[in-house]
């Protein structure tokens, strides 16, 4: 079992008495800024070391809800064969370097860049996180099509609350579930994850989900004993360890979780609350300091609201919406409950697909890889028309799995979507690739219909999915268990040729 001990170690801290000082533990995934960047502008950085630029670059926020469309576009617009070719690493690391294009652009800087693409070729990038080098080529966006997807985002209705009201056939699978969970000894876990997979009623969601993570016993009798034990050890964490968010050593890390909040769910009242937003610092802040292998990595912040929100509704009278509920209403000991449960849920689902938080993200790396596969084995049709306007996977497929399609779906269809994930026996880790394909594979004809790369990178980073419902999700699910009962057994399917698809 692991302690709360287990997560403390000694950083040692330099006398240098500078906030964006280099401390001794980098942040995993960012470069951490050299004694030469800090005489900016007197001294000139090393090579292969990174400069002052880059690291304010690597902390921008690539997932705001304002400007990640614009951050893929802004830094990979077109990307050549060179950089296809280049380092995985060195791909991520440009595409979140970008920051956000404004709606429409002066005439004499959109002049200026048509003609330094023309005249001089390729715009030459370093990366010297990665240590290497890529060509790539920066076309204009029209400002009439910036300012009409601008249009388009504003014009966004704010999202329909959660329906908690269950029908009929809900309640009768309540029924049946509830049996289940309050079996005479312990719970068939094989048979709730089944019941899962298809979705579960909100009545019965916050035990399932506890169960599903890994966080409850099957056993019924002992899941009194193990709640009262575990949310106590959270706490203890919190007292032992919080206070050193403001350490030399983890100021980094707590400055980025303290801005990523405040970015989250901007639509629903209940994540702009105060006290939400400090039950997630301490949550994620607890986290990073128990897992320093990975550490905190943007994105992260989005897998804790499934979680609160299904304990939350557990707390809360069916009448009442969970998205406009003032939290501070709730009693104190129900609001630590909340949080702790929260907490471990969370870090349980996060251990089986931690590889993709670790330096440089190799796992989602080999996910898009083989999302690409899939693809071009399956749907050539698309597959080829991406390619032929220089789309590249890791320009829209890699925030869909970092944030496993938060960032696309309603709060709504992400919970809906998380009782198949839970339902997984590796935490999502397998049935994600083919959730993507699926979901890439919903959208086909409107891709179809795009004729350049900017329309298709628009729809990409701005599906319409704001109207979906359980319905749309299943139907999701349904071609993704297709998807990965007719591949995941057959690994050698991946493997495919330009020929072999045609």
């Amino acid at each position: 079992m692991e302690k709360c001990g287990s997560g403390k170690s000694g950083h040692h801290a330099d006398n240098t008495m500078s906030f964006w000082r280099k401390n001794s533990k980098t942040v995993p995934g960012r470069p951490s800024p050299h004694k030469e960047s800090t005489t900016w502008g007197k001294t000139k950085p090393s090579a292969g070391t990174s400069s002052f630029q880059d690291f304010q670059d690597s902390v921008r926020d690539a997932w705001d809800i304002e400007d990640d469309e614009f951050a893929v576009m802004a830094s990979d617009i077109k990307i050549s064969k060179k950089v296809a070719q280049s380092t995985a690493l060195n791909v991520i690391n440009c595409h979140r370097s970008g920051g956000s294009l404004p709606t429409s652009l002066p005439e004499e800087r959109i002049h200026q860049h048509q003609r330094s693409n023309s005249n001089s070729g390729p715009n030459h990038h370093t990366n010297n996180h990665a240590g290497t080098h890529a060509d790539a080529v920066y076309p204009i966006i029209p400002p009439n099509r910036l300012d009409a997807y601008a249009l388009s985002r504003n014009n966004v209705s704010k999202p329909k609350v959660i329906s908690r009201n269950e029908t009929e056939r809900e309640k009768g699978k309540s029924e049946k579930i509830r049996a289940l969970l309050e079996g005479p000894s312990s719970t068939d876990l094989k048979e709730l994850q089944s019941q899962s997979y298809s979705g579960l009623p909100v009545s019965v969601r916050g035990t399932a989900w506890k169960l599903l993570a890994g966080y409850l016993p099957t056993n019924v009798d002992r899941r009194t004993q193990v709640l009262e034990r575990k949310r106590e050890e959270y706490w203890k964490c919190v007292q032992q360890y919080y206070d050193s968010r403001l350490d030399e050593a983890h100021q980094d890390t707590f400055r980025q979780i303290h801005i990523d909040i405040p970015r989250m769910c901007p639509l629903i009242a209940l994540f702009q609350q105060t006290v939400v937003q400090e039950m997630f610092e301490r949550i994620l802040f607890i986290w990073a300091i128990r897992h320093p292998a990975s550490g905190y990595v943007q994105g992260m912040n989005d897998l804790v609201t499934p979680f609160f929100v299904v304990f939350l509704e557990e707390m809360l009278p069916p009448d009442l919406e969970v998205e406009n509920f003032d939290v501070s209403k709730l009693p104190e000991e129900q609001r630590n409950n909340i949080e702790a449960d929260s907490y471990w849920c969370m870090s349980k689902f996060l251990d089986s697909i931690q590889v993709n938080y670790i330096f440089a993200q190799t796992g989602i790396q080999e996910k898009v890889k083989k999302l690409k596969e899939l693809i071009e084995r399956i749907d050539a049709t698309l597959h080829n028309h991406l390619q032929r306007h220089e789309i590249d996977y890791l320009q829209f497929s890699f925030r869909w799995m970092n944030n496993l399609l938060m960032r696309e779906l309603p709060l709504r269809c992400t919970i809906r979507l998380w009782d198949t994930y839970l339902a997984e026996p590796d935490g999502c880790g397998s049935v994600l690739l083919y959730v993507c394909a699926a979901f890439l594979r919903h959208w086909r004809e409107q891709l179809i219909k795009q004729r350049d790369f900017q329309g298709l990178m628009l729809l990409l980073q701005n599906l319409p999915t704001h109207h979906w419902d359980s319905s749309d999700i299943s139907l999701i699910v349904a071609e993704a268990y297709r998807l990965k009962y007719t591949f995941d057994s057959a690994p050698k399917h991946f493997t495919s040729n330009s020929s072999t698809s045609s």
